[in-house]
């Protein structure tokens, strides 16, 4: 089991939530690059490399 070395609290979520609403508008991003792009504004918050799916489950959905 890896360590956990970020916890993304609830509010982190919803930051990221709205940061990834705003760049697949603005970027005109097509679904099938949303999780990647999701993946890469975790990886930027926390540093880390491995990404929970869920969390990118719940960012990614509609």
């Amino acid at each position: 089991m890896a360590e956990v070395l970020f916890d993304v609290s609830a509010f982190d979520c919803d930051i990221l939530r709205s940061a990834f609403i705003k760049s697949v508008v603005e970027g005109n991003v097509p679904e099938e690059r949303w999780r990647a792009l999701a993946a890469s504004l975790v990886r930027d918050l926390t540093g880390q490399e491995d990404v929970e799916t869920d969390l990118l489950d719940w960012l990614t959905r509609k």
